[in-house]
């Protein structure tokens, strides 16, 4: 799968605590090492990406490392991972 970093975001959290927290608790899903094909960071974070080479616009939470998350271009990551939409932080309760 391709997908994008949304670069410029606000850095304002969610009320889970963290971005990484948000995708683990809607993903039902744990990574301790960035989903970028052939990364194995292991300094995570909860990157709002939105899917590459699609029509789809929504903004979704991802695991990538800090390096690839500072990065605006198009990525391949894992097929096994779920993209979390991040609107659902509006309506997440801790």
């Amino acid at each position: 799968m391709k997908i994008k970093n949304i670069n410029g975001t606000p850095d304002t959290g969610c009320a889970c605590g963290s971005w990484m927290q948000y995708w683990e608790k809607f993903s039902g899903q744990k990574t301790t090492f960035c989903l970028a094909m052939g990364c194995v960071g292991k300094d995570l974070a909860g990157a709002h990406v939105q899917k590459a080479d699609t029509r789809d616009v929504n903004w979704y939470i991802y695991p990538l490392c800090i390096f690839h998350n500072e990065r605006a271009k198009e990525l391949e990551v894992s097929d096994g991972y779920k993209l979390v939409p991040a609107e659902q932080a509006e309506t997440f309760e801790p």
